[in-house]
């Protein structure tokens, strides 16, 4: 009997593990610049955690990171994909994204989740070729096709 039990709670593992990997593979990527005909930003303002103390805080630069907008419209799983120049401003933008808060586009008639990735712009010059220049730096591969 206790046979049994493990093997049936191990068979529902696999199946839920499974489970998770087909929504990964299927979840649609869609890049930053398509995102209001899936999902809207609602937001007004955010309360951003900042360092005090770090590595390239002061220097021009950015970072990108990715996360799920789940079927409630919140933010889910935020990951620090790509800091420039390396340093420790990737927090600051996985902050932000923490915050995010969305409703559905025209698009998205079921509210499906989709992955998608934020750069954040740090001490960016007034310049719009150089600010351009250093924001692409951080536009991430993989999602432009959508």
């Amino acid at each position: 009997m206790i046979r049994n039990t493990f093997l049936t709670g191990a068979i529902a593992v696999v199946v839920l593990l499974a489970a998770g990997t087909v929504e990964a593979q299927t979840l649609r990527k869609v890049s930053p610049d398509r995102l209001t005909g899936y999902w809207f930003l609602t937001n007004k303002s955010l309360d951003v955690d900042v360092p005090n103390t770090g590595k390239n805080l002061n220097q021009p630069g950015c970072a990108a990171v990715s996360y799920m907008i789940g079927s409630d419209g919140h933010t889910q799983n935020p990951r620090i994909e790509k800091v420039v120049p390396d340093g420790d401003l990737g927090q600051v933008g996985v902050s932000i994204v923490k915050q995010l808060v969305y409703v559905k586009g025209d698009q998205n008639g079921t509210a499906a989740p989709v992955q998608t990735y934020y750069v954040a712009g740090f001490n960016l010059p007034g310049d719009p070729a150089a600010k351009a220049r250093i924001l692409a730096q951080c536009t991430l591969p993989g999602y432009q096709t959508t």
